[in-house]
């Protein structure tokens, strides 16, 4: 595995001050938020300073009930080609659920959602990351995720499922310590018992992020500091094997540039920490990158079946308000109902920021209003015209100025071309039509 190193999450509200941090190997960029024909010029110049570029998925919803979807696929084999990049990250989770595989209405969460540590789960994972792996130009590596609910009837630990995913597919892990850590605070599950039970060799990388606790629940925010415990869990991470990069992620709440470089150095210490020599592999443990090729492999249809309408009546509870599904934490799947409501309405006003601006201080709470009754079905862009609509069609805002911007906001995106530019289309199709008479 080619050594990173360290580095740190390309965003763009910090592109100028990654760009003249000293020790950066590398960056991480979210893959859905760059465009192939259009890198940043950020981006470019790393490029050309020989700092690798690794593409970080989010949307793929390889833990999901359905094979993965080819479009979304191809997206990201493009984004890996277009930046040179190693290899390709992505998480085991489920990002959507219900649709035809359930006979349901299709749900997105906008979120990583645990997937159950069961057979049938694992045996899905396992064909979808082979599915995956086969559309990709490079290695994939697939990343442990933090969850605030725990699924009824598991039958393995986290480090047993990792281990065994890793063990029949080859793929490379992508280990997040302070996903550990949340797990811990929300889930009672110890990150040691984790590490020890993982494929140490098949880490491909490392990620370090900070959260926050609130009436005994760790949310993983990427907007707060690093803590001592998640700096810890990295150095006993270190001490079992020397991770090819480790990188610190940081997506809101920036702070100055000698705070990022500070926490870079925290984590290089928590490293070189956990550096004394390390125990050898286990007995009989197989070598990364080794596969479970089955000559005749049971049909899958079965279990995505059952996995399916698991998740869809999980996900259906948390962003519809349907009843929660037997043997759930109802508590904490009201805790994970309104995190996901408050993200969702976060994210929209990053994609749309006029709504805030048009509706002021009552966004968050008209926004928050509508999406109890009406969940995420596509894109945060769609769900930023449809709660448009949705005050539209209300008679809202009341005051009749915000309402006309309002709707002409809406007018101006909700057509397939923005209602500016459909003058010079026609113009054009009109050109077009006297030329080919000529």
């Amino acid at each position: 595995m080619e050594r990173l190193g360290t580095g740190i999450g390309w965003r763009p509200e910090i592109a100028d001050a990654v760009e003249r941090m000293p020790g950066i190997d590398w960056v991480e960029v979210v893959a859905e938020n760059v465009c192939p024909g259009h890198l940043p010029e950020s981006l470019r110049r790393l490029r050309e300073r020989g700092v690798t570029v690794v593409p970080h998925g989010v949307s793929l919803g390889l833990g999901g009930a359905e094979r993965p979807d080819g479009n979304r696929l191809a997206v990201l084999a493009e984004r890996a080609q277009a930046l040179g990049s190693p290899l390709v990250t992505e998480h085991i989770a489920f990002v959507r659920a219900g649709g035809p595989l359930t006979a349901s209405p299709r749900l997105e969460a906008g979120h990583l959602l645990p997937v159950p540590r069961t057979r049938d789960a694992l045996d899905v994972l396992c064909e979808n990351v082979r599915i995956a792996q086969d559309a990709l130009p490079v290695p994939l590596a697939v990343e442990n995720i933090a969850a605030l609910i725990s699924w009824p009837g598991e039958e393995m630990t986290e480090g047993q499922f990792l281990y065994e995913l890793a063990d029949r597919t080859g793929v490379r892990l992508l280990i997040d310590v302070a996903n550990l850590h949340t797990n811990h605070v929300n889930r009672g599950e110890d990150p040691a018992k984790a590490l020890a039970e993982l494929p140490v060799e098949a880490i491909a990388y490392v990620h370090v992020a900070g959260g926050f606790e609130r009436d005994g629940v760790w949310h993983d925010s990427h907007a707060h500091p690093v803590p001592r415990p998640v700096l810890d869990i990295l150095t006993d991470l270190a001490s079992r094997v020397s991770p090819p990069g480790v990188l610190l992620e940081r997506d809101e709440n920036f702070p100055e540039p000698a705070e990022l470089e500070g926490e870079l150095e925290a984590i290089r210490e928590a490293v070189a920490k956990g550096g004394a020599p390390r125990a050898a592999l286990r007995s009989g443990e197989p070598a990364a990158g080794s596969r479970d090729v089955r000559e005749n492999p049971a049909s899958t249809d079965p279990a995505r079946q059952r996995l399916g309408l698991a998740q869809a009546a999980l996900l259906s509870a948390l962003v519809a308000g349907t009843p929660a599904p037997e043997g759930f934490d109802r508590v904490r799947l009201g805790v994970q109902a309104r995190a996901l409501a408050g993200k969702r309405a976060g994210v929209v006003a990053k994609v749309a920021p006029e709504l805030p601006v048009l509706l002021g201080e009552g966004y968050r709470p008209a926004f928050l209003a509508y999406a109890q009754g009406h969940p995420m079905t596509g894109g945060y862009r769609r769900d930023a015209l449809d709660f448009a609509e949705h005050l539209l069609l209300a008679g809202r805002p009341e005051e009749a100025r915000a309402r006309r911007e309002l709707r002409e906001w809406w007018l101006e995106r909700s057509g397939p071309v923005p209602r500016s530019a459909r003058p010079a289309v026609r113009l054009a199709r009109a050109t077009r039509r006297v030329l080919s008479r000529r």
